[in-house]
């Protein structure tokens, strides 16, 4: 049976440990803040008990070792083994009061750069480049405006997934609590005509038959539709022909509850026949 391994990164304050342990739940042999040099001796470990799934953390704790995980990651990929990166994200201003909430100290803040001891948005900021290509080679989860519960329920949403086959992420947002940090791709549907202002579907979502039948009926919604379908028609190959597992597409409107819901239920339905498909709802989820 192929090894199957997990590795979780992000920034200070993202929800590694949640998302551990939602691995953790689901059977994966676990480890936190492994140093990158002892990913290898780990995964060979691993082969000798015959485990076949595993996870492992690491974040800015490994600093001076984290250029390695890339090229860490590349061989173990060339030697069969099956991986899956993930890496946890959210807004500055986010892990600003996440810190300040927990009272917390930054694993980088006893660092001293040029011009002295660092604020913490500045520690913050720099932590966000030493991980900058770890980042370019993960699958991203924007944590931001997710409770715990929603972040487990998405972390095991992916574990079914084969992590060397390309997954299309739909989701949708609402553009007033701000553009998700783990989007590929964002298309804004605003401009198309908005449920909300009948009042018999404003309680509803794009969800539930009403809404869904109002918007078919609508020229503009089924062109936007068929626009963003045709695009990622066009250019999923040559993504999955260039290594990407994942491809996260956003779709925002101003409440994230009528329209953005609608179409990517719509993309889901059009996509789930080619390729792995998942679907997020970030204002509904977890309601």
């Amino acid at each position: 049976m192929t090894l199957e391994i997990t590795v979780i990164t992000g920034m200070s304050g993202s929800g590694k440990s949640v998302a551990l342990h939602a691995l953790e739940d689901a059977g994966y042999y676990c480890v936190d803040n492994l140093p990158p040099e002892l990913l290898g001796a780990f995964v060979a470990l691993e082969h000798a008990r015959h485990g076949h799934r595993a996870a492992v953390a690491m974040d800015v704790r490994s600093a001076t070792a984290l250029p390695l995980v890339p090229r860490e990651l590349a061989q173990l990929r060339r030697q069969g083994v099956a991986v899956r990166s993930l890496f946890l994200d959210a807004s500055t201003d986010t892990l600003l009061r996440r810190f300040s909430e927990t009272r917390r100290r930054h694993p980088l803040s006893c660092e001293t750069l040029q011009g002295g001891q660092q604020a913490l948005e500045q520690t913050l900021e720099l932590e966000r480049e030493l991980l900058a290509e770890l980042r370019e080679q993960s699958h991203v989860i924007d944590t931001s405006l997710l409770r715990p519960a929603q972040l487990l329920g998405y972390v095991k949403s992916l574990l079914p997934v084969p992590p060397d086959r390309l997954s299309l992420v739909f989701q949708s947002f609402a553009f007033k609590r701000g553009v998700p940090l783990d989007a590929d791709y964002v298309f804004d549907v605003r401009m198309l005509p908005n449920p909300h202002y009948e009042p018999l579907l404003r309680p509803l979502t794009g969800r539930d038959e009403p809404v869904a039948h109002y918007l078919r009926q609508q020229p503009e919604v089924q062109l936007m539709l068929e626009h963003i379908g045709q695009f990622l028609d066009q250019w999923l190959q040559a993504m999955a022909r260039n290594h990407r597992s994942y491809v996260t597409v956003a779709i925002g409107c101003t409440g994230g509850q009528h329209r953005s819901v609608y179409l990517v239920e719509q993309l889901v339905q059009r996509f789930a026949g080619r390729w792995n498909t998942l679907r997020r709802h970030r204002e509904l989820d977890g309601l």
